[in-house]
């Protein structure tokens, strides 16, 4: 049986990997009262260290509900019991709640069940198959999402196939990547209106934290150990093959590239497609954006009324439409997964299209890595 949230209790949270995605996802948490972090595991030299990287960013900038958190006394009655992996308990207090912190590189040293963790947001990008992330539930989790697309776990896209891409008993989920969660809801929309034949998608990607700020070497490919700061480098990826996971009607006709550029944050898809149905005009080929974009998503199979249908995806607060005329910066922190660029979309014919649509590769990310399969089904 699916495991049951109580109605009074949000669910408890623990966060592993406190990169750019961890803390993105923390912070995304203060805003909200439908969950709570309890735990984080994280590689901050000391805690002043990480109370700063909480409250300071280069990219996102301060953040404001960050000045209720402090470090908790070590003398804390609340703070977890000395271990021999975790001799010195630590944690911070965040209106009236403490959060447990752990520091392990191992995380079979992680007792998410003492710290009261139910459910594990994986972060570190590094354990990404179930075999790795079942370590979690091993430790005292109930449930675990990693935010990083899976070979061996159900691939699942908010808005796209957060009802049917897996079964409530599935104990690991993967919430794809940023780039997917931009692509799918377009080509959802797409393919639902007028039918895809072909899609060619580039991702102009900022950079990430796995590149090098100067010239080095990468064990993932020659182009990859340049300089992120100094170059625009072409580079694989995964996330047209991962389209295809979250809507199996697309395989064989998807493939794409990434860009990486440099500039810290917000990407963009660019993808080129040939419909099945030929479109009129550029704003009939939009006009199911902006109605999926204003059709709120169904959270539960019983949630009554609000979703979409065959022909209506629904995707508010997910999707955006933007007819304003703007840039990379002017999404940033946007917590929508994508946002159609009106002007830059362009048409061939009436059967071959580009669509571009932005997303903010950190924040829209984190927002979509919210639990919702999990407390909302089960």
């Amino acid at each position: 049986m699916p495991i049951a949230v109580p109605q009074n209790q949000p669910p408890a949270v623990g966060i592993n990997g406190f990169g750019r995605i961890g803390r993105a996802l923390f912070r995304l948490s203060l805003q909200r009262t439908d969950i709570t972090v309890v735990a984080v595991n994280h590689t901050a030299l000391s805690l002043e260290h990480l109370l700063t990287a909480i409250r300071y960013d280069s990219t996102h900038g301060a953040c404001a509900t960050s000045i209720e958190i402090s470090i908790a006394s070590p003398d804390d009655p609340r703070l977890l019991p000395a271990t021999p992996t975790n001799p010195r308990p630590s944690g911070l207090l965040y209106r009236g709640h403490i959060i447990h912190l752990f520091s392990q590189r191992d995380p079979a040293n992680i007792d998410w069940k003492s710290a009261g963790a139910d459910y594990i947001m994986e972060s570190t990008g590094k354990m990404t198959s179930r075999e790795k992330a079942s370590v979690h539930l091993k430790q005292g989790a109930k449930k675990v999402i990693v935010s990083a697309p899976s070979g061996d776990v159900p691939n699942v896209v908010y808005g796209v196939n957060h009802l049917s891409g897996f079964s409530p008993q599935d104990d690991i989920i993967s919430n794809a990547s940023c780039t997917t969660n931009c692509l799918a809801p377009v080509a959802l929309v797409l393919q639902r209106a007028f039918g895809i034949e072909t899609g060619m998608m580039t991702t102009v990607h900022a950079s990430t934290a796995s590149q090098k700020v100067l010239d080095g070497f990468s064990t993932k490919d020659i182009r990859s150990g340049r300089s992120a700061m100094g170059n625009i480098i072409p580079a694989s990826t995964g996330a047209a093959q991962a389209v295809v996971k979250v809507l199996p009607e697309l395989k064989g006709k998807f493939h794409g590239i990434s860009i990486r550029v440099p500039v810290t944050n917000v990407s963009l898809v660019d993808l080129t497609v040939t419909l099945s149905h030929p479109v009129a005009s550029k704003e009939d080929l939009i006009a199911p954006f902006r109605l999926a974009a204003a059709r709120r998503p169904v959270r539960t199979p019983d949630s009554p009324s609000l979703q979409g249908n065959d022909d209506s995806p629904a995707l508010e607060g997910v999707l955006s439409v933007s007819d304003e005329k703007l840039v990379s910066s002017d999404y940033l922190s946007t917590r929508f997964s994508c946002i159609i660029d009106v002007d830059a979309t362009v048409m061939l014919n009436a059967t071959t299209a580009k669509i571009v649509a932005w997303y903010d590769n950190e924040y829209g990310f984190s927002s979509r890595s919210e639990l919702d399969p999990f407390v909302y089904q089960g």
